[in-house]
């Protein structure tokens, strides 16, 4: 029996749904050894919480730092950069030969292969999110065995801007949705008779609106009576003082709001929760107000409007990157960010068929659940190399 591990190392919880569904149904199917393995008691507990009864016949192991050294650096460097992800691979290599596969949703866990030498460990990349950053798409991502996307839209670009092989990739679906579903819900406000805004700013200081626009763009919402409006930006925004992004060196200092806003009655304020990534806001809001943030996909699961903040004067027609901006109109100023939210409603007809088209080509949908779509090939590609 081939045995595949599953591992949850992050600093929040925002990347677990994006295998575990997977993980969950290779148990179902049995034949295959899973083990889930998990950095931080916060990983561990949502795991917990979103499998339920579900995890009977894999095991559940904690990894945490081994040396005194490891744990200095760590405890250093955490504030500003995510040290202790990575000393984790150096202090268990023991751990990680045990297995025949890797199944991650991050690119991290490649210093495995290229800086440790596991490279009889085949690694498979579930992703996370269906977004257009150009970090999804670098030259990494040909590192891993096999790959699983969400839709065309990531194999093309896979395929054209990081060259990764065809026969890597396999479209599966997006596995999310079989946690969360697709339904229109309600958010508790007091009067829901108002439409909700969800402002979901990036973290990234190069990409985000928050820390140009974002005071301004609460206050105006806190002043009016029109919306209800939930800030509910990337659950990263506020994990660490200061922001600070490698892909393109940037560095801002990452202020929570005043706290007026989170007593408000028709605001919902939520810097970190689980509802930050279980779809909660995707599912319940009427309008997205974003930037750079994947989390626009999963919002248009059910085509609505959006409203783009261009706050760093970006010239992003064309640009793939910038993709789900064609969702919405784009803007470069907050000034009067309600009548911009006004318009949006009012344009949506015109946006509608745009959207449906970016939803087709970023989700594959059939019959069958994309979570067992993802676990069959996972099934296949073990047995291949165990022909081999």
């Amino acid at each position: 029996m081939q045995k595949l591990c599953f591992l949850f190392n992050h600093d929040q919880t925002h990347q677990i749904a994006h295998s575990l569904p997977i993980a969950l149904e290779l148990i179902q199917l049995g034949g295959t050894q899973v083990t889930l393995a998990v950095t931080s008691d916060i990983l561990e507990q949502e795991i917990r919480k979103l499998a339920g009864g579900r995890l009977k016949g894999a095991d559940l192991v904690r990894l945490t730092p081994k040396s005194w050294a490891s744990r200095a650096i760590g405890d250093a460097l955490d504030t500003l950069v995510p040290a202790r992800k990575l000393l984790i691979y150096r202090d268990h290599l023991d751990f990680f030969k045990r297995f025949d596969a890797l199944v991650v949703s991050e690119k991290s866990s490649l210093l495995l292969k290229s800086r440790y030498g596991l490279t009889d460990l085949k690694f498979i990349h579930t992703r996370h999110g269906a977004g257009d950053r150009a970090i999804g798409f670098n030259p990494e991502s040909a590192k891993f065995d096999l790959i699983l996307v969400a839709g065309s839209k990531i194999q093309n670009r896979l395929i054209a801007d990081a060259g990764v092989s065809p026969d890597k990739i396999r479209v599966t679906g997006y596995a999310k949705f079989d946690l969360f579903g697709q339904s229109k819900t309600q958010l508790p406000f007091p009067d829901t008779s108002r439409k909700t805004v969800w402002y979901n700013p990036h973290p990234s200081p190069h990409l985000s609106s928050w820390y140009k626009m974002g005071p301004a763009i609460l206050e105006q919402f806190y002043r009016s009576d029109r919306y209800n409006f939930v800030f509910a930006p990337h659950i990263m925004l506020f994990e660490r003082p200061w922001a600070v992004t490698i892909d393109r060196l940037s560095v801002a200092r990452a202020k929570k709001p005043e706290r007026r806003f989170y007593d408000a009655p028709h605001f919902i304020v939520d810097t970190g929760s689980g509802k930050s990534s279980d779809m909660t806001y995707a599912l319940g809001a009427d309008l997205y107000l974003g930037d750079a943030s994947s989390q626009i996909y999963e919002f248009l699961a059910l085509p609505r409007p959006c409203l783009l903040l261009n706050a760093h004067d970006t010239a992003w027609q064309g640009d793939p990157n910038y993709g789900h901006w064609l969702a919405g109109d784009v803007i470069q100023s907050a000034d009067d960010i309600i009548a911009s939210v006004d318009r949006a409603f009012e344009r949506q007809a015109e946006y509608h068929p745009v959207q449906q088209r970016m939803l087709a080509e970023t989700f594959s949908v059939t019959d069958t659940p994309a979570s067992a779509r993802a676990a069959a090939a996972i099934k296949e590609f073990l047995s291949k190399q165990g022909a081999t």
